[in-house]
Order: structure tokens, then sequence, then C-alpha cells
């Protein structure tokens, strides 16, 4: 078995929000992965002081345990329960009902000698590698599927000159629009204080003997092939399978500090926190 993992923050003045971790054995068998990446807020309030790593180190490590000693629970209930737990802890102290109360995209993978089950909710993607060679995106596209009004926003901001007063009310115009399909029926959904989430996820599961390689990786990775189109989400596994979860990072970065401003390739931010974590079962 190989298990290999690289993160880092986009800023390194700043914690890194994502999370990252796998277990085993899972009950005495096969494994689990679990990855996070926490959803930065406005500088507004959120309700919670408690901040974005603090909330994405308890749900990851509730999920992780959950996962991967209760093998007759599903991923969506394991993720349930994970954020039941974690709202508990904080529900005395925080407004848990605020719209941007802590919260991440998820991606959870179990495995077993006969299956592999997967969870992935938001923006973070999921690759399985088959024993032929070919990689199958697992993906929770509803994010990129905003209505066409609120892509037009998208647009328009990008079409406004970078620094003007004209992009920074246009963005905020997009930002408001798009925080407004947040977890509602409609627009797309992350693990915050809301059990029922969890019933949001794409999950599945693939015959174990169908598997030969699994990575994760937050959008902060991921845009290697979304953002920078360097490849194919082929091309993205292959870069990690031979030279390393820290080598995508690298190039990531590298490409980031080409284009700092985002001229070329537009993004909401400059840097981003990129996880990858890498098993082959």
């Amino acid at each position: 078995m190989r298990i290999e993992l690289a993160t880092e923050p986009g800023d390194p003045q700043h914690p890194n929000e994502d999370y990252a971790s796998v277990a085993l054995p899972a009950s005495g068998q096969g494994g689990v992965m679990v990855l996070l990446d926490g959803v930065t807020p406005p500088p507004d309030e959120t309700g919670c002081p408690h901040g974005v790593p603090w909330y994405t180190a308890r749900l990851g490590g509730a999920m992780l345990e959950l996962s991967g000693s209760f093998r007759d629970m599903t991923l969506p209930e394991a993720l349930s329960a994970a954020i039941s737990r974690t709202a508990e802890v904080h529900r005395s102290t925080c407004d848990l009902s605020h719209p941007r109360t802590p919260q991440a995209t998820a991606v959870a993978v179990r495995w077993s000698p006969v299956t592999v089950e997967y969870l992935v909710l938001s923006d973070s993607v999921l690759l399985a590698e088959h024993p032929d060679g070919t990689v199958r995106p697992i993906l929770d596209t509803r994010l990129d599927e905003l209505p066409p009004a609120v892509q037009a926003l998208r647009e328009t901001v990008r079409a406004l000159p970078r620094g003007s007063a004209e992009r920074a009310a246009a963005g905020r115009e997009y930002g408001a629009a798009v925080e407004a399909l947040r977890n509602t029926e409609g627009g797309f959904f992350t693990a915050a204080a809301d059990p029922t989430v969890a019933g949001r996820a794409v999950t599945g599961s693939l015959p174990r003997a169908e598997v030969r390689a699994l990575a994760a990786l937050s959008d902060g990775a991921s845009r290697w092939v979304e953002v920078f189109g360097e490849g194919s989400w082929a091309d993205c596994l292959a870069v990690v399978r031979k030279e390393g979860p820290q080598a995508l990072v690298d190039r990531v970065r590298a490409l980031e500090d080409a284009d700092p401003g985002g001229a070329r390739f537009p993004r909401g931010k400059s840097r981003d926190d990129a996880t990858v974590v890498l098993v082959e079962p």
C-alpha cells in the first residue's frame, strides 16, 4: 500500500484551512481517507469566533473516526453525525444559523477488500484510476452550474479593469448572488451546521478490483486542471503518482506566481490552500 499527502497554505501568513487524513485499518480491514477544504469567509461577521481551521480540524477528525470505526454507517451517515457532533461543540457560544458559519467541502473514501465507497460534497475532487489506466473524476458540479444570471455577473466582473471601483462593486454583487445560492435548493451545498446536507453529497461505490489508485484534491490543487488547463485529470493523477503530491502543489504554485493578478487565468484567489492525498490501496 502507498499513502502520500501534501498540503500547503496559499498564504504562509494565514493558517491552512484544508484538512486531510488517512486511517488504517478501518475496523480491521481496508482504510479511510478524508479531505476537507474550509470555505474562507468574507471579512465581516460570521457568527463564530473559532474560525475555519478550528472547524475543519474538528469536523475532519470526527468524520475520520466515524467512517473508520463504524463500518455499519454509510459515508453520508458518518458525515451527518460528524456535522452534528461538531455543531454541538460550539452551539452554545456561536450563531450556527449564520449563513457563513464555518463550513467546508468534503471528500471521503472508504475501501475494503471488496468495495470502494466514496462521498464528494462541493468542489473538491476525487480521482479513481482503473487497472487499465483510465481515470474517472468524481465531481460535485453544482458550483459550476450556477444560474445563467449569476454566471453573467461573473463575466461582468472579469471584464472590468482590475483595481477599479466598478470591478469592486460588481464583485460584491456577484459574491452576494453566489452566497444566496449556498446550501439552498437549486444552488450548491457545503458542510456547515446542518447535518441533512450530507444527503446532498455525490456518493457511490466501485468494486475494489477496479480501483488501482485514488487521489483527493482540494480546489487549490485541482486548479492545475480546472483553472490553468495544464492537462487532463488523467495527466494530473499521472503527475501525482509519478512525482508525488508535493510535485502537483509545486506546479500549481509556479503557475499562480506567473500570473499573480489573475489577468490570464481569472480566479477568486491568486493563491489558495492546496492539498493532495494519494492512496494506492
